[in-house]
């Protein structure tokens, strides 16, 4: 029943991605560094996934949650132009898959907005959200989760995955990665058709 809307099969090529940010709102913070792993079936495939700190951020106090100082950005920082360049390559033919996609959604369009001139736009059918996801197999218990029962980190505890640090990009889109692995793999088939 979760896993079938619109045709979402647990065999989807996906692309897992997160983004670390000076702040939640993308018109008025900036994405500091992006990270993503495609997931090919039920397999992670750790030979795609990347990781990228973007020239130009003003990193500020956010550094305090993220980890990556002004410093990280003036070394390893890359042109945001480059870094389209690579997602465009990694997510095609392939939805986007993140814990909260809309905080993804919205600093990546932003930043095509700001790079090339013109949003990316982002389809419900090309997002799979796993805080969604998770949301719903809770409600279809009997649980109703509040904010932080729907947080990365207690979503994976909740399934026994393993504790990883956060705020890091690419730790957190392979942590998302296994997230979805598991919620699909425990997912009963929907009875029916697609809902």
């Amino acid at each position: 029943m979760l896993f079938r809307k619109r045709g979402l099969g647990a065999d989807s090529p996906l692309l897992a991605v997160d983004v670390e940010t000076t702040g939640l709102k993308a018109d008025r913070h900036q994405l500091v560094s992006i990270g993503w792993v495609p997931v090919n079936g039920r397999v992670i495939d750790l030979s795609g996934a990347r990781y990228f700190v973007l020239a130009g951020a003003q990193v500020g106090e956010s550094a305090t949650i993220h980890g990556v100082t002004d410093d990280d950005v003036a070394r390893l920082g890359r042109d945001p132009a480059e870094v389209l360049d690579e997602f465009d390559r990694a997510i095609a033919g392939r939805r986007l898959l993140a814990h909260f996609a809309q905080m993804e959604t919205s600093f990546i369009s932003k930043l095509y907005a700001d790079t090339r001139g013109q949003k990316y736009r982002f389809h419900d059918r090309d997002v799979v959200d796993t805080l969604t996801l998770e949301r719903r197999r809770m409600e279809h218990m009997g649980t109703y989760p509040r904010g932080e029962d729907l947080r990365l980190a207690r979503a994976r505890q909740r399934h026994q995955l393993p504790a990883y640090g956060n705020h890091n990009a690419l730790t957190d889109a392979i942590a998302c990665a296994e997230l979805y692995l598991a919620l699909t793999t425990s997912a009963k088939p929907a009875r029916g058709g697609e809902k």
